[in-house]
């Protein structure tokens, strides 16, 4: 016999353990598709590609080939021969509304 208090153990567990293994199937779904994304090379063509493209988007696309920078590589302190560049950020900042009622944004 099992008491009260085990079964709303074993019941939070098991939803826990549902809810996480959800939550992982989401994510593994997600990197699948990375892994499986066409690679492209950085060329001519890609931008009639894009055109061509439904809504003018390549969801999931590997692009490969040489980047240069706008001004100057970035220099790694760490390791010599290493440089970068900085990819061009996007921020989008969603509307707030007040709420009265919870009294919060």
């Amino acid at each position: 016999p099992l008491t009260p208090g085990e079964l709303l153990c074993l019941g939070s567990s098991l939803a826990f353990s549902g809810l996480f293994y959800y939550l992982y199937r989401r994510r593994a779904r997600v990197v699948a598709r990375i892994q499986e994304a066409p690679k492209l090379q950085v060329d001519d063509e890609l931008p009639a590609l894009v055109a061509a493209a439904d809504g003018r988007c390549l969801p999931y696309v590997a692009l490969e080939g040489i980047v240069l920078p706008a001004k100057a590589a970035l220099s790694s302190h760490y390791h010599g021969g290493m440089q970068g560049v900085i990819q061009k950020l996007l921020l989008k900042e969603h509307r707030l509304i007040w709420n009265s009622l919870a009294r919060t944004w």
